[in-house]
């Protein structure tokens, strides 16, 4: 049982999905059973994946949000848009099922499908497990897609280059100051499905007032996965770290 949280999150299942053009993509790969004990260590295997990372020239992201803010439908044409100029891969991570593992490989990504089963968030010993399997190449852009949580996956450091916070008009504009450690820890935040606001009850600025009382300077743009707004300015941000 992970000390820190309290998931029950000791074993995690690796999936390497077929590359792009090999094989159906339905994750019929190699699996790997990890035993996890999610702890203490996890600083200092974050600084090795760290490392490993910086050594080779790749930029890793970590995907964070509640279930159902768009990170896959963001990933899969972030994937679709910039992949032929830049190589990218994700580690995707869910409790079960290889789903959206499944649609990142259709887009075009290598995936390797990280199932935390009872765990709540991926950790920095997953993550360096994934990594070995997905063996991305050096310069590239790997994403990692957390488990949909906004508590636990905000205090596990993975390694990651910076943390992407992806929250959508239909959540509430309350959730930085019900989940502030998430949103504390961000390095940008993308405030997805704008298409949708006509339709929903979401107080725009409430949400920007609550979000820079917690993080002055935090960044945020608005998006839609769906219909491509504002995703510019994302692909920008990218190509700049």
């Amino acid at each position: 049982m992970c000390e820190t949280c309290g998931c029950e999150g000791d074993t995690a299942r690796l999936t390497t999905l077929p590359a792009p053009g090999h094989g159906h993509g339905h994750g019929h790969g190699h699996v790997v059973t990890l035993d996890q004990k999610v702890l203490a260590r996890n600083d200092d295997l974050a600084g090795r994946n760290r490392a490993w990372l910086g050594e080779r020239g790749i930029v890793a992201l970590n995907m964070m949000s509640s279930p159902g803010s768009g990170k896959t439908t963001l990933l899969e044409r972030t994937v679709a848009d910039l992949s032929p100029d830049r190589p990218i891969s994700v580690i995707e991570g869910d409790q079960e099922t290889l789903l959206d593992a499944a649609r990142l490989t259709a887009a075009g990504a290598r995936t390797v499908q990280v199932n935390t089963g009872a765990g709540c968030h991926l950790d920095a010993s997953m993550v360096a497990e994934a990594l070995t399997a997905l063996a991305p190449p050096d310069g590239s852009t790997v994403f990692i897609e957390n488990v949909g949580n906004l508590v636990c996956p905000a205090l596990f450091d993975l390694g990651e280059r910076a943390r992407v916070v992806l929250v959508s008009v239909t959540e509430g504009a309350d959730k930085p100051l019900k989940y502030p450690h998430m949103f504390r820890g961000a390095d940008i935040l993308l405030l997805n499905k704008t298409d949708l606001l006509p339709h929903v009850d979401f107080d725009t600025e409430a949400f920007q007032d609550a979000t820079h009382r917690l993080s002055p300077g935090l960044r945020i743009l608005p998006i839609s996965a769906t219909n491509g707004d504002g995703l510019e300015a994302w692909y920008d941000w990218l190509a700049d770290l």
